[in-house]
């Protein structure tokens, strides 16, 4: 067969999912881009001025990045897009569960990053 008609395997990155006392289940990537990793760096020092600002920012942008899907109650959602709509209204609670569940993930799979 030439080139063409050959089929390409897609490279998938390995997942880790967490669950939280409330039975939720959060799943993230097992692997960063560099150019990812450097992103998030400039993202988390952000403005000298205001660090609440850089580190909510941090938070958000390791969400979108590594979050794959996120179940809640028995309802999954994997939506890019539904993933940020629904982490941007979880209660105070699921937050902690985030931001939590991304430091654990930092420290096993990327320790050369600062956690937010």
């Amino acid at each position: 067969m030439g080139r063409r008609h050959r089929q390409r395997e897609k490279l998938t990155a390995p997942t880790s999912a967490y669950r939280n006392a409330d039975g939720a289940v959060l799943t993230l990537r097992g692997s960063m881009t560099p150019a990812t990793r450097r992103e998030y760096a400039a993202v988390l020092t952000g403005s000298p001025l205001d660090r609440e600002d850089a580190w909510q920012r941090a938070v958000e942008f390791l969400f979108e990045r590594l979050v794959v899907e996120w179940e809640i109650g028995g309802v999954s959602t994997s939506r890019q897009k539904e993933l940020l709509g629904r982490f941007r209204i979880a209660s105070a609670d699921e937050r902690q569960f985030v931001r939590d569940t991304l430091r654990e993930h930092l420290a096993a799979h990327f320790p050369e990053l600062q956690a937010p």
